[in-house]
């Protein structure tokens, strides 16, 4: 009984420490977090109450193609191979680019919706894709090395600013900053 006590209190323990958070709708303040507005075609990454990159996106070619609500990244993968085509990772003919970051959007595993780079930069900042998230493939490289599986991803089509979003989804306080310029 003590022993299972034990157990109980250390898996405990270890779900709090975790930077994973498993259980409820926000993320623990601070950790990383994904905004994405279909109505901008704009992507901020938060991280540590700040607002370290925002840069262009393409998303569905209808408004219900890229879903919404809140996600969580489960799949990363560096030169993805693209099953539609049968195209391999690392081929300019590859539409997803060079990095994908998939979320489980509608019951997926990840591999169905995600945000990419892509081969057609012209693309981005407009209602183009099959339901993905298109970045620039400086932009996606960038953005796959600071983003951990287990990142909640809220998209929304909103007029509401970044820093409210993330204020209503416990990523960010009032003292957050934005790291970066605005464009």
């Amino acid at each position: 009984m003590l022993l299972s006590k034990i157990t109980l209190s250390f898996t405990a323990l270890l779900m709090w420490l975790s930077p994973v958070w498993p259980l409820g709708e926000n993320p623990v303040p601070g950790s990383p977090f994904i905004i994405v507005n279909k109505a901008r075609h704009e992507l901020v990454f938060i991280n540590d109450n700040d607002i370290v990159m925002k840069v262009p996106v393409a998303t569905g070619k209808t408004k219900e193609l890229t879903p919404e609500g809140l996600f969580t990244v489960i799949v990363k993968a560096k030169e993805p191979y693209y099953r539609k085509k049968n195209i391999p990772g690392g081929d300019p003919d590859n539409p997803l680019g060079s990095r994908w970051i998939g979320f489980d959007a509608r019951g997926t595993n990840g591999r169905i919706y995600g945000v990419h780079g892509n081969n057609n930069p012209d693309s981005i900042g407009k209602d183009v894709s099959a339901g993905c998230i298109r970045m620039q493939e400086e932009a996606i490289q960038r953005l796959f090395d600071l983003v951990p599986a287990g990142t909640k991803i809220l998209i929304v089509d909103s007029d509401q600013s970044f820093q409210t979003l993330g204020r209503q989804y416990n990523a960010l306080d009032g003292h957050s900053h934005l790291l970066i310029p605005e464009h």
